[in-house]
């Protein structure tokens, strides 16, 4: 049954409703892990203290 403040889906009442949110969990649970690497790579990179002296304009970045 649907109460305010539910943070999830109904229950399942068939067993497509149920894959359905299997599927769900699984699809949440790869995008938190992608925002979590994001995340983590990009606090990595302002904290850097390694400085690329010889990068210029960006003609390395270019390349890649």
């Amino acid at each position: 049954m649907s109460t305010w403040m539910l943070m999830g889906l109904q229950d399942s009442s068939s067993p497509l409703m149920e894959q359905l949110i299997f599927f769900h969990d699984h699809a949440l649970m790869i995008l938190v892990m992608i925002t979590m690497l994001v995340g983590y790579l990009m606090f990595m990179l302002f904290f850097n203290k390694f400085i690329n002296r010889y990068l210029l304009h960006g003609q390395t970045i270019e390349i890649i």
